[in-house]
């Protein structure tokens, strides 16, 4: 079962009907046992940092997701805010993530540069090697960005794709069974569905 995690932080009906179209199947849930039985879940998120650590604390959302990971081995995949979520801390808030990625969420330093922030827009990901998510062989990859703070893993082995602006920052972690994209896969059209394929088949 694929759980898709309904906390109030995102636009969820997005990414299920991406999952949809590509022939998966999936549930939305704020139930936290739903979490605990899901063999993969899909924390997606739009918004600040420490409103999302909040709201699914307030749903007992975080301890039942990292039981699921730690006990049973689900597959976890965080979309945008959810993947910064993954991560011990943040630029943009006091309170602790997830911590099932090592590092800390920093905000973008490009203005010197001329660039704005957010970054918005398409953008090309350049995956590091294959993993469950890219096929790093093949033609070049775009997806779609919107975002101003980026994740800064603090094991470089955690790193499955990077993307340029301003600098090369990491658009994609994978560690064990949990997996983060900065990126939003379901407005990214065929290569987003390609990749929540690999998910949904991995």
């Amino acid at each position: 079962m694929i759980v898709i995690l309904d906390y109030g932080m995102g636009n969820i009906a997005s990414v299920a009907n991406m999952i949809y179209r590509i022939g998966g199947k999936v549930k939305l849930s704020s139930s936290p046992d739903d979490v605990r039985r899901a063999d993969k879940l899909i924390l997606p998120g739009v918004g600040a940092f420490d409103a999302g650590v909040r709201a699914l604390a307030e749903r007992e959302l975080d301890s039942a997701v990292k039981e699921a990971v730690a006990n049973r081995g689900a597959v976890l995949l965080g979309i945008c805010l959810g993947m910064q979520l993954l991560f011990e801390s943040s630029e943009e808030g006091k309170l602790p993530g997830l911590g099932l990625v090592s590092g800390h969420v920093r905000r973008f330093q490009v203005e010197a540069q001329g660039l704005r922030v957010p970054h918005m827009g398409w953008n090309v990901v350049c995956p590091l090697h294959s993993s469950r998510l890219f096929n790093h062989e093949g033609e070049e990859q775009r997806f779609y960005f919107v975002h101003s703070y980026h994740a800064v893993c603090r094991d470089a082995a955690d790193v499955s794709a990077i993307a340029h602006y301003g600098y090369d920052f990491t658009c994609a972690v994978e560690r064990g069974s949990v997996m983060g994209v900065q990126f939003h896969p379901e407005k990214s059209h065929r290569f987003g569905m390609a990749l929540l394929n690999r998910f949904i088949e991995g």
